[in-house]
């Protein structure tokens, strides 16, 4: 399975923060939407970098208090992984375990076209999991 059969399902919607917006106002923005992370972009399209929870509590050791007033680009990861509708889930998936990561922006023809978390990889591949262990014991039963 691909990377575009989770944005179909889910949708390409992305949140995105400037690089000049404050700790302070994405920590707000990630928690009223939800969300674990901000792709940082100057255009909506072209991904400069990514801002996470995990660079945040990384950020705020190193600057304290200060931190909140800094713009994203200096606490964002860049550069960033990012993979395309093609790739596969599976590849995916290795990639955010061996990078540490669990958000991928997902970029075709290097316009910004969606992101996939950790939970939207987990979640598609349960999923694909159960309908495959349906399949076998409907063919199991079907047999007897």
């Amino acid at each position: 399975m691909k990377v575009a059969s989770i944005l179909k399902a889910k949708g390409a919607s992305v949140a995105t923060t400037s690089p000049t917006t404050t700790i302070f106002t994405i920590t707000w923005e990630l928690k009223q939407k939800g969300i674990g992370a901000l792709v940082v972009s100057g255009d909506g399209n072209t991904v400069l970098g990514l801002i996470a929870e995990r660079d945040i509590v990384h950020a705020l050791t190193e600057h304290g208090p200060k931190l909140l007033a800094l713009p994203a680009s200096r606490v964002m990861t860049s550069p960033v992984i990012t993979c395309s509708p093609d790739d596969s889930i599976t590849t995916v998936m290795g990639w955010m375990t061996r990078h540490r990561t669990r958000h991928v922006p997902v970029v075709d023809k290097g316009r910004l076209c969606g992101i996939v978390s950790i939970g939207d990889v987990i979640k598609y591949r349960l999923d694909e999991l159960e309908m495959e262990g349906n399949v076998l014991r409907e063919r199991l039963f079907a047999n007897r």
